[in-house]
Formats: structure tokens, C-alpha cells, sequence
């Protein structure tokens, strides 16, 4: 069992909808956003399906598909491709150019231009340089499944599409590579171009 906030201080309560396991909370955040989007304020700007709090700033040639709420002093630069369902917590940096699909960002965290990341949940005051990877599914394996090692436990996911959990504090280096199944404790360093592969 990963108790997701060892990893993520005052992990808000309404993503969590029992003790689940991460990668649970990623597959139900379709149920868990649209759930979300009927308490929201008139602080936000509500269109199909999407809620963008009107401090956030949101530059030209942005794609936004499905439920995706972006809160308070947000930045999501140009060109920015963003795939339901997503969370992005207060003050979060979406630099131009990065894509983001599935996932949860918390607050203070930044996310630099040309970065991927995929079904994850990216912990407090985060950083993430130009061109990282956060991978969320096995392309060249035969068994798709993910599977997480954690405590020197191998946990089952049943999931064919999982990212990573990353920890409060973390910072990824540029052009760096988390592969699926990835899970970092608080305050993580990943170096430049380094692949993090928990399980061969």
C-alpha cells in the first residue's frame, strides 16, 4: 500500500475518494474532476466541461480537451496541449509547448516547455526542465501491464497506463525520462538525460 501523503503534504482530500492507491485516483479522475466542477466558485470562468480561474494567465494556441480545471495564478504558455482529466493546482507553470494528459500537478510546481507527462500525480513544488519525460505506458514490452516497485515490494497496478508519483519537492532534469510506474519520495533529484527504470 503507497500512502500518497508520505509522498505529497496535504494532499487535497476531494481527489481521494477512499485509501487509494495512485494510480487508482488517476484512473478515476474523469468521475472525480466532473465531481469537482459542480462546487467550483464564480471565481472561475465554466465552458465546456472546463474551469479556468480568472487570475490564470493563458497564452495564444493552447488545446484544451475535456474536463480539466486550472486554479488560481496559474501560467499555461503558448501552444500548450492539455488531454481530460487534469487537475492543476494554485500557482503551477505550464511553460509553451508541453503536453499534459491524465494527470494531477499540485501547487507551486513548474513544468518547463517541450515536457510530456502522462497518468500522473506531480507532488508540491516541483520542477520539471525543458524536454522531460514523465512516460505512462510500456510500448515496447508484450506484457503492458504496470508494475511499481516500492519498499522492496512489487506491486501489481492492473493498470496498462500509469506514470509516475512524484514527491513534494522534486526536481527532474532536463530531458530526463521517468519511465511507467515511476514513484520518487519527497525531494528527488533526477539528473540530466537520466532514465529512471524501477522494474526491467
Amino acid at each position: 500500500m503507497i500512502d500518497i501523503k508520505k509522498f505529497i503534504s496535504n494532499f487535497p482530500n476531494w481527489l481521494i475518494a477512499s485509501n487509494e492507491e495512485p494510480w487508482a485516483i488517476v484512473n478515476n479522475l474523469d468521475f472525480i474532476i466532473e465531481k469537482q466542477l459542480e462546487s467550483l466558485n464564480n471565481d472561475y470562468i465554466l465552458e465546456n466541461g472546463m474551469a479556468i480561474h480568472k487570475t490564470a494567465v493563458v497564452e495564444n494556441g493552447f488545446v484544451f480537451k475535456g474536463k480539466i480545471i486550472i486554479s488560481e495564478n496559474c501560467f499555461i504558455g503558448a501552444n500548450a496541449y492539455l488531454r481530460e482529466p487534469i487537475f492543476i493546482d494554485k500557482s503551477v507553470k505550464i511553460e509553451p509547448s508541453s503536453e499534459i494528459k491524465q494527470s494531477v500537478i499540485l501547487e507551486n510546481s513548474a513544468i518547463a516547455h517541450f515536457n510530456y507527462i502522462g497518468n500522473s500525480i506531480i507532488g508540491k513544488n516541483t520542477n520539471f526542465e525543458a524536454g522531460s519525460v514523465c512516460a505512462n505506458h510500456y510500448n515496447e514490452r508484450q506484457n503492458k501491464n504496470i508494475f511499481v516497485f516500492y519498499e522492496g515490494n512489487i506491486i501489481v497496478t492492473k493498470s496498462i497506463k500509469f506514470g509516475a508519483l512524484i514527491g513534494d519537492n522534486s526536481k527532474i532534469g532536463a530531458n530526463a525520462v521517468l519511465s511507467p510506474g515511476t514513484i520518487l519520495e519527497k525531494n528527488s533529484i533526477v539528473k540530466r538525460l537520466e532514465l529512471i527504470e524501477q522494474l526491467k
